[in-house]
C-alpha cells in the first residue's frame, strides 16, 4: 500500500520542486544556470533574472623586473612585502663604468663640435694675411733664383761659369717656382673657404657624438631598477655585491592594482552582459569591491567537435576578465569571489524576427 502511495506522489514531488524551481528563476531568486539545461532551453529568456552571480578567482599578475644592463648590484632599497609606487627607486648597480663612459662621450661631442664651429667660420684674417705674406716672400725668391739663372746662362757660352754653377742656379730657379705655386694656391684656397663636403662630414661626427652620448646617459639611467606600476613586492632574488647580466631577475613584483578576476558565463547569460558593464566582487567574508567586464571571450569553452542537441550548447560557457579596484591590497591570488551583474537596466538586442534588421 505503502508502495502505490509512493508511486503515485514522487512525479506530484517531482512537479511541485521543477514549478518551485521555475518560479525562483522567473522571479529573479535563482540564477537560471542552476536549472537543467534542457528546461533552461525550454523557459529560454523567461528564466533569465535581473541580477547574475558568477562564480571566480582572483588573479595578480606578477612582473620579474631585472636591469637593463650589466653590472654589480650596488645597493636594494625595498624588501619583500612592502609596497611599492610607479617610478620608486628599487635597485642600483655600481656606476663608476657608466659615468666614465658619459665623461668620454661627453668630451668626444665637445671634440666634434669644435671641428664643426671651425669648418663653418672659415678661415681668420690672420690666416690670410700669413698666406698673402708667404706668397710675396714666394714671389721675391723665385724674381731673385731668375735672375741668377738668367745671368748663369749667358755667361754659360763665354765659359766663363761652369756647368755645375749653371745647373744650380737652374734647379734653385725651378725650386722657387715651385715655391711660389703654393703660395699662390694655399691663399686661393683660404680665399675661398671650407668646402660643403667637409662640413658635412664634421656636421655627421656631431651627431654621431651626441647618438653616443645619449646612449650612455641611457645606460647610466639604466642602472636604477625603478617599479614600472604601483604593487607589492613579492620576491627579492638578488642580493648587494652580485653580478648580474641584462634580464635577470632582480624582484619579483605583484600588480595589486588593478586586480583581475577570472570568471565564466553561461551560453544563455551572454547577451546580456557587454563589456564596461559595472559590477560588484563580493567575497565569502561579505567585503565588496566594485568593479567593470574588461574582456568576454569569444571563444566558447568545453565545446563539443559536434554540436548535436540544444541541451549540450545550452553547457557553453565562456571566459570573462573583471578588473576591479582594489587600493588597500585586500584580495590575494586564487581567492574565491562571487561577481554580482545587475542585468536590470540592460536589455539584449531585439532579433531580426523581433523586429531588428538582422544586421
Amino acid at each position: 500500500m505503502a508502495n502505490k502511495k509512493l508511486k503515485i506522489f514522487l512525479p506530484i514531488l517531482v512537479l511541485a520542486a521543477l514549478a518551485g524551481l521555475v518560479g525562483l528563476a522567473v522571479g529573479g531568486r535563482l540564477p537560471s544556470g542552476y536549472l537543467p539545461g534542457w528546461l533552461r532551453g525550454y523557459l529560454g529568456p523567461q528564466a533569465h533574472q535581473a541580477a547574475l552571480e558568477l562564480q571566480g578567482n582572483v588573479e595578480i599578475r606578477e612582473v620579474r623586473l631585472a636591469f637593463e644592463v650589466p653590472g654589480r648590484i650596488a645597493r636594494l632599497y625595498v624588501e619583500e612585502g612592502e609596497r611599492v609606487a610607479t617610478g620608486q627607486l628599487l635597485a642600483e648597480l655600481e656606476k663608476g663604468y657608466f659615468e666614465d663612459r658619459v665623461r668620454q662621450a661627453q668630451a668626444a661631442l665637445e671634440a666634434a663640435q669644435a671641428e664643426l664651429w671651425k669648418l663653418r667660420n672659415g678661415p681668420r684674417p690672420e690666416e690670410i694675411e700669413q698666406a698673402q705674406a708667404n706668397l710675396q716672400a714666394a714671389q721675391v725668391g723665385f724674381a731673385h733664383a731668375r735672375t741668377q739663372w738668367e745671368r748663369m746662362e749667358r755667361l754659360l757660352p763665354q765659359k766663363a761659369v761652369s756647368q755645375e754653377l749653371y745647373d744650380n742656379a737652374k734647379a734653385a730657379r725651378d725650386r722657387a717656382e715651385t715655391q711660389l705655386q703654393a703660395a699662390q694656391a694655399a691663399l686661393k684656397l683660404l680665399q675661398a673657404g671650407t668646402r660643403p663636403e667637409d662640413i658635412a662630414r664634421a656636421e655627421a661626427q656631431v651627431a654621431l657624438c651626441q647618438a653616443q652620448l645619449q646612449e650612455a646617459q641611457r645606460r647610466l639611467e639604466d642602472a636604477k631598477l625603478l617599479a614600472p606600476a604601483p604593487g607589492v613586492v613579492q620576491t627579492r632574488i638578488r642580493e648587494a655585491g652580485e653580478w648580474v647580466q641584462v634580464g635577470e631577475p632582480i624582484y619579483t613584483l605583484s600588480l595589486t592594482d588593478p586586480v583581475w578576476i577570472r570568471t565564466y558565463v553561461n551560453g544563455l547569460d551572454l547577451e546580456r552582459i557587454r563589456p564596461g558593464m559595472a559590477v560588484t566582487v563580493q567575497t565569502d567574508s561579505g567585503r565588496q569591491y566594485p568593479g567593470r567586464i574588461g574582456f568576454i571571450s569569444p571563444v566558447a569553452e568545453f565545446t563539443p567537435k559536434t554540436v548535436q542537441t540544444r541541451e549540450i550548447r545550452t553547457n557553453l560557457v565562456y571566459r570573462l576578465r573583471v578588473i576591479v579596484s582594489d587600493p588597500k591590497g585586500e584580495l590575494r591570488q586564487g581567492m574565491p569571489v562571487s561577481v554580482l551583474i545587475s542585468t536590470e537596466e540592460f536589455s539584449p538586442l531585439p532579433s531580426a524576427g523581433e523586429g531588428g534588421t538582422g544586421r
